[in-house]
């Protein structure tokens, strides 16, 4: 698997009925990385994909592989002669081959094709499975079988598009750590588009987040999560509360406190907070005299590993979520402390945008008007 290349994107632009589904979009990928494209329905992130495979073609820019061109002014590689592995949402197996069969589809008339199918069914701890059928297979296997199917050609890289979405929540996971080592061992550049958040910060080396056909901002997955560029980043990669405050340089005043901040700032801001930056204790008798401040518990979510609770601050509704919780009652008074590092504020500005959206994703749910609080 030595010959994967790395993959860029230049100008790529396309419309569906007159709607801009991708704006001008510029990618690269280093040799050996994976890339996951996170985003909501609708962004754009599957249509880049069907480009970069084949499945799609572009209004204009540039798809390479290497230094070969694969889509451009005056070219068009069809999808089979990409040398791309695609590995999609469906198994899509043939139920009348057998596992081996189903691997072998891609490989002609090769003449390693038997040993080929061998080690690739190895790699995926299959070896032995060439006669099974697919419907004597559970559904991770099935997806397994999927994963060898992708590999055998030798790809110059992977496109893999929410391939464990149908799996249930302990396979999922599972099989995630296996393609993510997997993918190490072979040195492969990849491809993983996804909407699930955990998802992209585990499988890639970076995390392109997509809004609208642009890349809002790309960055490893502590990067993106810890300074995420915009409201509505942050909002979309993790839960987040937004605080109200007054920026003097490193310093904002909220209604937690006087909070550092990462970066200089000045005016009305919004202090971005993680759930599980709120350290939570009963109010009284507490022992903790330097309570950021105070509030009222309305409502709690036990979920097994951790609790979450909304507390109701002045006119503030803020998220906290914390495996410890002890003696904590909806209706109790607690104390809030922000443990966190230097946090990430925003020119009250920024919210707009943000404000819109959720009053709309709200419109369409039923969900309740939590001020500033996405979760």
């Amino acid at each position: 698997m030595g010959d994967f290349r790395a993959l860029r994107l230049v100008d790529v632009h396309k419309s569906f009925a007159g709607t801009r589904v991708l704006n001008s979009l510029n990618l690269s990928i280093e040799r050996g990385r994976t890339l996951a494209l996170l985003g909501p329905s609708g962004c754009g992130k599957t249509t880049l994909m069907r480009i970069v495979a084949g499945l799609e073609v572009a209004d204009g820019g540039e798809v390479l592989v290497g230094e070969r061109m694969l889509a451009g002014p005056g070219v068009n590689v069809a999808p089979e002669h990409r040398r791309i592995g695609l590995l999609g949402q469906e198994r899509a197996l043939f139920p009348h081959l057998t596992v081996g069969g189903n691997v072998a589809y891609g490989l002609g008339r090769s003449p390693d094709r038997e040993a080929r199918v061998r080690e690739v069914l190895d790699m995926v701890d299959l070896a032995g499975f060439e006669k099974r059928m697919p419907d004597s297979l559970s559904g991770g296997q099935q997806q397994r079988v999927a994963i060898a199917r992708a590999l055998a050609p030798r790809p110059r890289m992977l496109l893999l598009d929410e391939p464990f979405q149908a799996l249930d929540v302990h396979l999922r996971l599972e099989l995630q750590a296996e393609v993510q080592t997997l993918l190490g061992t072979l040195g492969a550049t990849a491809v993983i588009v996804t909407h699930d958040q955990d998802e992209a910060f585990v499988m890639g080396d970076e995390v392109a987040v997509m809004q609208d056909g642009h890349i809002r901002q790309r960055g490893t997955p502590s990067e993106v999560y810890g300074h995420p560029s915009s409201p509505w980043v942050a909002s979309f990669v993790g839960d987040a509360n937004f605080i109200p405050g007054l920026g003097s340089g490193s310093t904002v005043a909220t209604p937690l406190g006087n909070l550092a901040t990462c970066c200089a700032v000045s005016g009305r801001v919004a202090v971005l907070v993680r759930p599980s930056q709120l350290r939570l204790v009963a109010a009284a008798g507490s022992g903790e005299e330097d309570a950021s401040a105070t509030g009222q518990v309305q409502a709690m979510r036990f979920y097994g590993h951790t609790t979450e609770c909304r507390v109701q601050i002045g006119d503030n509704v803020l998220l906290a979520r914390s495996d410890r919780m002890p003696g904590v009652r909806v209706g109790d008074d607690v104390a809030l402390h922000y443990d966190g590092p230097p946090a990430v504020a925003y020119p009250e500005s920024a919210m707009a945008g943000l404000r819109r959206n959720g009053k709309q994703r709200r419109a369409e749910s039923g969900e309740p008007a939590l001020a500033e609080t996405t979760g």
